[in-house]
């Protein structure tokens, strides 16, 4: 999706605050429908079947009729799709939404002439029940908008995502194969030998993120002072959040015009963040440590970059089995454990191989993503091949 910032007046404000609500609302009674289903009782209304209970319900509530029918029945079949998504056993269950989080809506049967662009960096969109919004035109929108999602974060802060996929980057057809391996200390090391680190919040920010904290454990919960501070805390977490997706978009672009394979380690992240086993009376063992160690395994973006990748550049990226690729020399093949000798020195003692650590670990999964070939042989991506003489060839002439 293609997301902008949307600039609404504090009207309009006013009336995509009611269209969350009202999306809300119809989401946690779906939600509170299938909660009362149990084996052995008939099955949960359907998408179907919950629209004509909306339609009663408009006709009932006249609060509810004065919304947008489109946000109403769009967020039944968001919850259509979130339950379609958790019998797949590919999401966990949707889950009741509470005010403040995960706020919007989604508008469906865009017309062409629903989005427009007003100046250099001003656009607007057509919103129902609420005009025209305005929002900053950073890039133009791809032709063939058929759908658009209006979002809120917690800091205040309105977006708008158009359902368009755009083309993926081509191929610079040079045949380079890179290895990316990503890290703590440093997120993301090259088989090229370069090291890239995702921005990361300054001294100044922690200081005041810290006495935010200690501010909001003083606070009395329901007052106004807890809620300035909870805003002023998302506010921080934001500007860290953009910081972090600007750097995986700009450094996954550059690896997809320059690479024609990129390889990476086929890393289970939902695994690896887990917080530390045991409960309160018997508590796991370095429990501060897993928890230090999880808040920077999810700040260096790690999956974001390689779904990025994905998008940017569909089939040129290889996921290896990142087995001993940390303790195998990039030279001779040699698996030692012994010989990284800190988080950032290898040494090999075989062949007396030097560098650093995390560099050695993306040249073995470039040499592990040298394996992925057709079984004809040739690059990845095609081109000559070795294949057996062709009888019918010979016989001509």
């Amino acid at each position: 999706m293609s997301r902008y910032r949307l600039r609404p007046t504090p009207a309009q404000e006013q009336a995509l605050l009611e269209h969350c609500g009202h999306a809300r609302y119809v989401w946690n009674l779906a939600v509170e429908q299938h909660a009362h289903w149990r084996p052995g009782r008939t099955s949960a209304p359907g998408f179907a079947e919950q629209c004509r209970q909306l339609t009663e319900a408009r006709a009932e509530h006249e609060w509810l009729r004065g919304g947008s029918i489109i946000v109403q029945q769009q967020a039944l079949k968001d919850f259509a799709q979130a339950m379609a998504k958790f019998f797949g056993m590919t999401h966990r269950r949707p889950t009741w939404r509470r005010r403040g989080r995960s706020e919007g809506f989604r508008i469906v049967a865009v017309k062409a002439g629903d989005v427009r662009r007003l100046s250099r960096n001003v656009g607007e969109v057509r919103v129902p029940k609420v005009g025209w919004v305005r929002f900053g035109w950073s890039r133009a929108v791809l032709d063939g908008v058929k759908s658009y999602r209006i979002t809120r974060d917690r800091a205040g802060r309105w977006h708008v995502a158009f359902a368009v996929i755009p083309e993926p980057i081509p191929a610079p057809s040079t045949g380079e194969v890179v290895g990316v391996d990503r890290g703590v200390a440093v997120s993301a090391a090259l088989s090229t030998g370069e090291l890239l680190n995702a921005p990361t919040p300054r001294e100044a920010e922690k200081t005041r993120l810290r006495r935010l904290q200690r501010k909001l454990a003083r606070a009395k919960r329901g007052s106004n002072r807890r809620g300035k501070v909870k805003a002023a805390i998302a506010k921080l977490k934001a500007r860290e959040t953009d910081r972090r997706r600007d750097w995986v978009e700009k450094t996954s672009t550059d690896l997809a015009r320059r690479f024609d394979v990129i390889a990476v380690e086929d890393l289970k992240i939902a695994g690896m963040t887990r917080s530390a086993r045991g409960t309160v009376e018997a508590p796991g063992g370095n429990v501060r440590q897993k928890a230090a160690l999880n808040r920077g395994i999810l700040a260096a973006g790690w999956g974001r970059l390689v779904q990025r990748l994905e998008h940017k550049a569909p089939g040129r990226v290889v996921k290896v089995n990142p087995a001993y690729t940390s303790q195998r020399c990039s030279v001779c093949g040699i698996v030692d454990r012994t010989s990284r000798e800190s988080q950032a020195v290898f040494r090999c003692r075989s062949c007396g191989y030097a560098g650093n650590a995390d560099v050695n670990a993306a040249g073995n999964i470039r040499h592990a993503a040298g394996h992925a070939v057709s079984a004809r042989g040739g690059p990845p991506l095609g081109g000559p091949v070795n294949r057996e003489p062709q009888r019918d060839l010979l016989l001509v002439g």
